[in-house]
């Protein structure tokens, strides 16, 4: 049996033209300024990087920690409707209260 072999010709994609970069006014809202973010647009250029602190990388501490049922049910509840996981929400709340006690002195 001889194998049939068809050669088809591709035809070349068309270009596409070049984007110029328009020069966005900064955003108003924190809404707008969230969508660009969702958009992919890039926004350092929107942000002040001079006061930026780089936390050395450190290792992580293990710790273990007993909740109770309630309170595991409602991190469980609340990392759902937010898109993470138990241990990010956890770490955000514990960020938060520090952060706050830090502000008050």
């Amino acid at each position: 049996m001889k194998a049939i072999s068809k050669r088809t010709t591709r035809k070349a994609a068309p270009k596409r033209a070049k984007r110029k970069a328009v020069k966005k006014s900064p955003p108003k809202t924190v809404e707008e300024f969230d969508q660009r973010f969702d958009d992919g647009e890039s926004i350092l250029e929107y942000m002040n990087l001079s006061k930026a602190v780089r936390l050395r990388d450190l290792p992580p501490k293990r710790v273990n920690v007993d909740f109770p049922v309630w309170m595991v049910n409602w991190l469980d509840w609340e990392s759902k409707r937010q898109g993470i996981s138990r241990q990010a929400l956890i770490k955000v709340l514990i960020t938060e209260r520090i952060d706050r006690s830090k502000k008050s002195g």
